[in-house]
C-alpha cells in the first residue's frame, strides 16, 4: 500500500502494472479491495491506481468533510500530485458518481469514464441506504459517541449475512464488506451516504463529452438498476453493459463478462 500527501491529508492507494494510467474508485462501505481482480487483469496492459477515499480503507479519518464533492477534489489532487495529466476513471457505486463529477468539473483530466452500479440520482438508493443517509444520525453520534460503536458491532455481522442476498458469492463479499466497515468512523459512514443521497447529476450530465460506459446488474438491490435508463436519457452517447445475472457487484457476480466489457471500453479510441 502506497501513500500520497494532498492538501486534505494522506491518501492511501494500490498501484500495479505498467502503461497508461487508469484510476479505480470504490463505493460506499468499500475500499480499494473491491478491485482486487480488476487490478490484476488491467495491470497487464495499464498502470492501475486504486484509491481509498478519506475515511475508508487505509486512508483513515483526516477530515470532517466526507462528501461526494470532497472526494471529487481528492481525485483531482491525487492526479495532480502524481503527475497524471489525463486518465480514464472507473468507479463503482459512489465512486462512479465521483467519476462523473470529475468529468464535469475537471474535464481536462478525464479521457473516459466507466461507472458500475452508480446512482445518477440519489433517490435511486435502496430504502436501507436511504435510512443510513438520514442526517440526524450524525447529530445522534456526536451527542452519544458510544452509540455508533454499538451500531458498528452489530452492523458487521448483519452485513456479512445480508451479503448473501447481494452477490452470488456472499461469503467473499461479506468478508470484504465486514472488514471495510470496521474501519469507518460515524462521520465517514453517515456523511458520505448522506451527500450521495442528495446528489442529482441530471441537470449537468450533458456537459460530459468523453466516452462513458455504464455497467448495471439487473439484480442490483443497492442502487435501482434502471439508473442505466437515466444515464442513457441524459447522456445519449453513453454505452450500457447490462448484466442479467449480476447484482451491485458485477466484478464478482459475472467477473469474466464484466472485465471483458471494461477492457473493450478502455481500448476504444477516443
Amino acid at each position: 500500500m502506497a501513500s500520497l500527501v494532498t492538501e486534505q491529508g494522506i491518501v492511501h492507494y494500490e498501484v500495479y502494472g505498467r502503461g497508461r494510467p487508469v484510476l479505480l474508485l470504490h463505493g460506499w462501505l468499500n475500499s480499494w479491495a473491491v478491485w482486487r481482480k480488476t487490478i490484476e487483469l488491467l495491470g497487464r496492459d495499464y498502470r492501475v491506481y486504486a484509491l481509498d477515499f478519506f475515511g475508508f480503507g487505509e486512508s483513515g479519518d483526516q477530515t470532517e468533510d466526507y462528501s461526494v464533492n470532497n472526494f471529487t477534489e481528492l481525485v483531482n489532487q491525487f492526479m495532480e500530485r502524481m503527475g497524471i495529466v489525463k486518465a480514464p476513471l472507473v468507479g463503482h457505486s459512489m465512486g462512479g458518481t465521483v467519476s462523473l463529477k470529475m468529468a464535469i468539473e475537471h474535464p481536462e483530466r478525464i479521457v473516459k469514464v466507466g461507472v458500475v452500479g452508480s446512482p445518477i440520482v440519489g433517490s435511486s438508493l435502496s430504502p436501507l441506504l436511504k435510512v443510513a443517509a438520514f442526517r440526524g444520525w450524525v447529530d445522534l453520534a456526536n451527542n452519544a459517541p458510544g452509540v455508533y460503536n454499538v451500531f458498528q458491532a452489530g452492523f458487521r455481522p448483519f452485513i456479512k449475512g445480508y451479503s448473501y442476498f447481494l452477490s452470488r458469492d456472499g461469503k467473499q463479499l461479506g468478508e470484504m464488506l465486514s472488514a471495510d466497515a470496521g474501519k469507518l468512523s460515524y462521520l465517514s459512514f453517515f456523511e458520505s451516504i448522506g451527500t450521495l443521497r442528495e446528489t442529482d447529476l441530471r441537470p449537468v450530465l450533458h456537459q460530459i463529452n468523453v466516452p462513458v460506459l455504464g455497467v448495471y446488474g439487473k439484480k442490483d438491490m443497492i442502487v435501482d438498476p434502471n439508473q442505466h435508463k437515466v444515464l442513457s436519457e441524459y447522456l445519449p452517447h453513453s454505452q450500457i453493459a447490462w448484466l442479467e445475472e449480476s447484482g451491485h457487484f458485477p466484478m464478482i457476480d459475472e467477473s469474466e463478462r464484466f472485465h471483458k466489457s471494461l477492457a473493450a471500453f478502455l481500448v476504444q479510441s477516443v
